[in-house]
């Protein structure tokens, strides 16, 4: 009887590891035939029709870089609530930055304000419980996403990487910042990480409370809408926009084929700011065919400052071709970078929690918001090449000549790309 229970027990775990490192949707396999470029207005509406939701024209998106711009914006809106605020995010942990967001919170939910906060659970583990307990107490109705339950332990592999924040359904933020010490600062230092954020008014904001409330629904079995969740919105600025999303649940694979449409319909320049880049080797092939074409790509990726070892490991091991066919692959010197931001021949710009990786690919709940306007990708594009003046330039004969031991290390990681 003890054999058959152990048997059974280990089993049903080997079941739920295989579940669990499964995307549970048939994977992207095929390289996209290149139809157009960014200069046809095919490319647009493919974008917005296809794939994604429509491109709403009439917005603002202004960038914020580092915690001293990102936080305070977000805490000032949070302040101006009247009716509602619905927040998205990752990483919340313990610290100062995290004690201002729970009294901002909760302090708007004593005011009336209709506060919803959807912590990741994997995520939230570092956060202070007294800081879920003044947020409840108030009001503010906190939910975990994913938390262990029996009818939800195959699916704990996928997280939400989601980062967003909406205040009364008319300004936006998304970005790549978690609310943590490390976000704060200037990036001046190893404990103060390089990020950018990026806050939206116009008619865009009700695409981003879409794709909360959509997790929200999925969390809670809450339905929320009408005026307080989506009011009419005015025109803001002059940008067209769209807010992208992916998930295991309901299109895994449809951000993957974002960023592989656009760098297919590339005709000059791609520049990516990541995080964490391993591509599997189908995006590797559709980077390379760019370059093949003439197309200028710049790589902005972490240095020997990152908080993970692996991933950088994994990611330096996959540079070989793309340097040889004349990538121009930076790592960031000053501090962690990270950032995540892909500009298309200065004219498409993508940002969000979205990493050029399959875990952000397969895995993950993701968010983008998609950008098409010449002067915020001239003004991101400025941004990006102020990175690279602090970046350091990796040559195809330093990335050969590398010593056996990292060649070694590189290889044991990319074992584990499906997961990273």
């Amino acid at each position: 009887m003890t054999i058959v229970l152990i048997t059974f027990v280990l089993t049903a775990a080997a079941i739920l590891l295989a579940l669990n490192f499964t995307a549970g949707e048939k994977q992207v396999e095929h390289q996209l035939p290149r139809l157009y470029g960014t200069s046809d207005p095919q490319f647009v509406r493919a974008m917005g029709s296809l794939l994604g939701p429509g491109i709403a024209g009439g917005n603002q998106v202004t960038e914020l870089l580092n915690g001293d711009q990102i936080f305070p914006s977000m805490l000032e809106a949070i302040r101006g609530a009247r009716r509602t605020i619905t927040f998205e995010t990752y990483i919340y942990w313990s610290g100062d930055i995290g004690k201002q967001f729970a009294d901002a919170l909760t302090e708007r939910a004593r005011a009336g304000v209709q506060v919803h906060v959807l912590l990741d659970w994997v995520g939230s583990q570092k956060i202070d419980a007294s800081f879920l307990q003044e947020m409840e107490a108030a009001g503010v109705q906190v939910r975990k996403f994913h938390q262990p339950h029996w009818y939800n332990l195959a699916r704990m592999n996928n997280r939400t990487h989601r980062k967003l924040l909406v205040v009364d359904g008319r300004i936006g933020f998304t970005g790549g910042v978690g609310i943590a010490p490390t976000w704060t600062g200037n990036g001046q230092d190893a404990e103060h990480w390089r990020d950018s954020h990026f806050r939206a008014e116009g008619p865009v904001v009700a695409q981003m409370q879409s794709t909360f409330l959509d997790n929200w629904l999925k969390v809670t079995g809450q339905v929320k809408h009408g005026e307080d969740y989506f009011p009419a919105i005015a025109t803001a600025g002059t940008s067209a926009a769209q807010m992208f999303s992916s998930s295991p649940s309901s299109g895994s694979e449809s951000m993957q084929l974002m960023y592989h449409m656009a760098i297919t319909a590339a005709e000059r320049s791609i520049d990516l700011s990541m995080a964490y880049f391993v591509p599997d080797d189908l995006s590797n092939q559709i980077l390379l065919d760019a370059l093949k074409r003439g197309v200028k790509l710049r790589l902005i990726a972490p240095g020997k400052i990152t908080d993970t070892e692996t991933v950088r490991a994994a990611s330096r091991g996959t540079w070989g071709p793309l340097l040889e066919a004349g990538a121009e692959i930076y790592e960031y010197q000053p501090t962690m970078y990270h950032c995540k931001v892909m500009i298309i021949d200065n004219m498409m710009v993508s940002v969000g929690s979205t990493n050029f990786d399959n875990r952000s690919f397969r895995l993950n709940d993701e968010a983008n918001l998609n950008i098409y306007d010449p002067v915020f990708a001239a003004r991101q594009t400025r941004v990006f090449e102020q990175d690279l003046s602090r970046a350091r330039r990796i040559s195809l004969q330093e990335w050969q000549d590398r010593p056996l031991k990292e060649k070694l290390r590189e290889r044991l990681a990319l074992l584990l790309d499906s997961q990273l």
